[in-house]
């Protein structure tokens, strides 16, 4: 790919971006669509639509005017479609990942389409369908070619243009486009072709499409609200999604109105949780995950016969403070090998042991196999506790990052499984981060890196996979393959309380 271009259109502009040239041609192109024209009849094109495929990135990056209220003098937007060329609309794949690289650099960055006008004098009200107007993006924007364009804000509908304070409007202005450069270098390092490895199987898992399904189930059958006690699944866009369509979630039942319809979440309760709110509303639905349940019965076994129950697993996770209210004076939590080398148990002939269901398979079997040492009685589960979705995400992952150069997990922070997948994929020797989705990508990662893997956690909805596609042949032809390691078929039966 050639190297990238960047049009300013006035000389002011120009001399603010003039240091990215040392990583990019810096272009003034004039202002206005008949200047490009002009431009684009001579003998060194700005930009030949006509190229082949493999033509130069473009950015187009200069000062505009602000079309809606909320947008201020020095801030910055991200065009996500150009609208006003020849072309009619194009749509800008790379926006959300150009956004946060300013953002990171403190940046008031605003995303959404960008019309280019003929003229300076043309209505402002023939442009309120979008956050800003500029007069050359459109005829710059290259047909086959990675694209971008930024803008920073000198005039709104609450200081417009032919005002006295439009000179220093100005100047912040071309500060804050200046401010623009090392994100505008970062995009423009990132171009280039890729190939994309997606692990198999990824993203939902059977327990958490029953959870999700609960809720919404739930929502049907009783109406808005429903009260989830704690994030039904560990995914903030699923959260976000449930509340709004009705759901309410809260870290206590206490805080359920009495009579309300109220959901555990897929991690599990202690007794003492259903107790309480058995107490306060007669309509009480289980979302637990029956592979959390089936730890719960262990634990009970386990405590019934008198032994001390190691509970391997993190001690702030929500499904190991459920679990472990199960026999909360019989379960120690073992979460780490130092742990398993000091633990002292009441009666060292009467253990046993039980994992959290999203721990990483290794390092959970590396904590059992000092507890079996150290305590040769120790009983084990029937079954292994971590959950299949997990081992299976775990092999895809550890799979794909032997051949890429670097691995991209989408999950929330607070999600066990995914935070394991990016551990496992770092053990692997790659560069492995965690996202939410693709606005939490930085550009710096993917400069010099042809060769990707993504995957998702468990509690990753599919669809922020397809949005990190699509966001990365913003940058570049992007070829998709996926490799399967296996199919999954399970499926859980919903609460009786939602059918």
């Amino acid at each position: 790919m050639s190297r990238p271009v960047l049009f300013t259109p006035l000389r002011v502009e120009h001399a603010a971006l003039r240091g990215a040239a040392r990583s990019m041609r810096v272009v003034r192109t004039g202002m206005g669509p008949r200047r490009i024209q002009q431009a684009q009849r001579g003998r060194r094109p700005l930009n030949n639509p006509a190229e082949p495929a493999e033509c130069a990135p473009v950015i187009v990056a200069g000062l505009a005017g602000g079309q809606v209220r909320g947008i201020r003098p020095g801030d910055v937007v991200v065009a996500s479609e150009v609208r006003g060329g020849q072309a009619g609309t194009v749509e800008i794949p790379s926006a959300p990942l150009l956004a946060a690289a300013l953002r990171r650099i403190g940046l008031t960055v605003h995303v959404g389409p960008v019309r280019s006008v003929p003229g300076i004098a043309w209505k402002i009200a023939e442009a309120a369908d979008v956050l800003a107007v500029d007069m050359e993006s459109a005829q710059l924007a290259p047909a086959r070619a990675p694209f971008a364009v930024v803008r920073a804000i000198v005039d709104t509908p609450d200081h417009p243009l032919w005002h006295p304070g439009t000179l220093r409007r100005g100047i912040t202005g071309l500060r804050a486009l200046k401010a623009c450069q090392p994100a505008l270098e970062a995009w423009a390092a990132a171009t280039g072709p890729r190939d994309v490895l997606l692990a198999a199987p990824r993203s939902f898992c059977a327990g958490v499409a029953r959870a999700i399904d609960t809720v919404e189930a739930a929502l049907r059958r009783y109406g808005p609200p429903v009260y989830v006690r704690h994030q039904i699944v560990h995914n903030a866009h699923v959260v976000r999604d449930l509340q709004n369509r009705g759901a309410v979630f809260v870290d206590d039942v206490e805080a359920v109105p009495e009579g309300s319809v109220l959901v555990f979440s897929a991690h599990g309760v202690a007794p003492t949780v259903r107790a309480g709110a058995a107490a306060r509303t007669p309509t009480v639905i289980d979302a637990t995950c029956p592979l959390v349940t089936k730890v719960h019965t262990e634990i009970r076994r386990y405590a019934r016969r008198g032994n001390t129950v190691f509970l391997i697993g993190h001690p702030d996770h929500e499904e190991v403070q459920g679990s472990r209210g199960e026999a909360p004076e019989d379960v120690i939590v073992v979460p780490d090998i130092e742990t398993a080398l000091q633990v002292r148990p009441k009666d060292p002939e009467q253990v046993a042991y039980t994992m959290q269901t999203t721990l990483a398979v290794d390092e959970a079997e590396q904590i059992a196999a000092v507890l079996r040492e150290r305590f040769p009685t120790l009983s084990a589960p029937r079954t292994d506790d971590i959950c299949y979705a997990t081992t299976n995400r775990q092999r895809a992952v550890r799979a794909i990052a032997r051949e890429v150069d670097l691995v991209l997990v989408v999950g929330s922070p607070n999600s066990s499984n995914s935070v394991r997948l990016v551990e496992v994929a770092q053990r692997e020797g790659v560069p492995a981060y965690l996202i939410d989705d693709c606005s939490e990508i930085d550009l710096h990662w993917l400069a010099g890196r042809q060769r990707l893997g993504i995957t998702a956690g468990a509690s990753a909805p599919p669809h922020l996979v397809d949005e990190i596609l699509h966001c990365l042949g913003g940058l570049g032809p992007v070829t998709a393959k996926e490799s399967q390691l296996i199919d999954e078929d399970v499926t859980f039966a919903l609460p009786k309380e939602v059918i």
